[in-house]
């Protein structure tokens, strides 16, 4: 891949799952199948079903633009919200459910699922979790590889500025992401292992299919990985945000990041060691308080404002957001996002109004319903 210093950057292209709740319970529902099916008369491949009967996701092409990725986003939260509508359903943007309901979910049945079940067990009761996967195109497979050992560095803060579950099952979890202490329960989940190269990543993965850990390239989950169907390094760590423009914030971040760290890949360095059970302890501490607490900064092993780490990494990447022409987008939104606090501060404001769990899932709703309008006041 050439140096990226001006022009047009690598292509991305984003994944958000959404969680389908009746609108008058507000309780997750097994109607997914129903939303998609009206959602694709205007999407197409764009929307799918997931894992669950209880969740939707949404994909954009590749694009090489933030802004066409952010309308691509509205577009389709748009179209689920109003497809959903039609049946008397919602659908909300959370890393997990608020009420009752999304454990043990139903499954959706096929071969794969079947053997996944059969696999992974009582994991699977705690599967319905959504998430934001973005995909920054690469070269090739060992490029991917290098570069996300490069990314590794950046996960917890991911975690932190995107924490968007703070409840579970009717409950207050205490913390800002609930989802990311569900997801590293799987066998191959959470922080990715740093590789050497394209050898070492197929050695490790040869293994983990001998211990029957994976059901097939699909179920390699780490929060990092090459794409099992494209050509990308695949960012998966984040919660699915409240609004479309988070989540292109986030896009436009990783991508910049990316091409910083392909750049030292050119150039021989295939990453930072840093030890997994630093990682591991960086993701505890940055889902647990959020953007408003202290993240662990793994190349240092030291505690920091997550603001004050935020800050400092968008200025990394900032020569890269301006040669993408993406600067004055990213700087509207980032603002944005810490004038208004994470997604789990958003739901628990929410809730503090009336002590009503509903009414976060009624704000969660109407942030995905009212998409153009969320996006215009986002970047207000």
């Amino acid at each position: 891949m050439a140096r990226h210093d001006a022009g047009p950057g690598p292509r991305l292209g984003v994944e958000e799952e959404f969680l389908v709740v009746d609108a008058a319970t507000r309780t997750v529902v097994p109607r997914a199948a129903a939303v998609v099916a009206r959602a694709a008369d205007r999407l197409g491949p764009r929307v799918s079903g997931e894992i669950t009967e209880l969740q939707v996701e949404t994909r954009t092409s590749p694009v090489c633009s933030v802004k066409e990725l952010v309308d691509q986003l509205v577009e389709a939260r748009r179209v689920v919200a109003r497809a959903a509508a039609a049946d008397g359903l919602r659908v909300i943007a959370s890393g997990t459910s608020v009420l009752p309901g999304a454990a043990d979910p139903p499954v959706t049945r096929g071969p794969r699922q079947d053997r996944g079940t059969a696999t992974f067990r009582g994991l699977h009761d705690e599967l319905a979790i959504c998430a934001l996967h973005v995909h920054v195109e690469m070269p090739d497979r060992e490029r991917a590889l290098l570069v996300g050992n490069h990314l590794r560095a950046y996960l917890p803060l991911l975690v932190a500025m995107t924490a968007n579950s703070p409840y579970w099952e009717g409950r207050d979890s205490g913390y800002a992401s609930w989802r990311t202490m569900i997801w590293p329960r799987w066998p191959v989940a959470g922080p990715p292992p740093r590789f050497d190269s394209q050898e070492h990543y197929e050695r490790v993965v040869a293994m983990l299919h001998e211990a029957g850990a994976v059901v097939d390239a699909g179920t390699l989950f780490w929060d990092i990985r090459p794409s099992v169907t494209h050509p990308t390094v695949e960012v998966r760590v984040a919660d699915v945000p409240v609004t479309a423009p988070e989540s292109a914030l986030v896009a436009a971040l990783v991508r910049a990041w990316a091409a910083h760290a392909d750049e030292a890949v050119v150039g021989g360095d295939t990453g930072p060691d840093i030890p997994a059970e630093l990682l591991r302890a960086a993701y505890w501490r940055a889902a647990r308080d959020g953007l408003d607490g202290e993240v662990l900064d793994v190349t240092t092993g030291r505690l920091r404002p997550a603001r004050e780490a935020l800050a400092d990494a968008v200025a990394e990447a900032m020569p890269r957001l301006r040669s993408y022409g993406d600067a004055e987008l990213v700087d509207g939104w980032l603002r944005s996002l810490l004038a208004a606090g994470s997604g789990a501060t958003r739901q628990r404001a929410a809730v503090a109004r009336r002590g009503v769990l509903t009414d976060a899932v009624d704000f969660l709703a109407a942030s995905v319903s009212d998409a153009e309008a969320t996006q215009e006041s986002f970047f207000a």
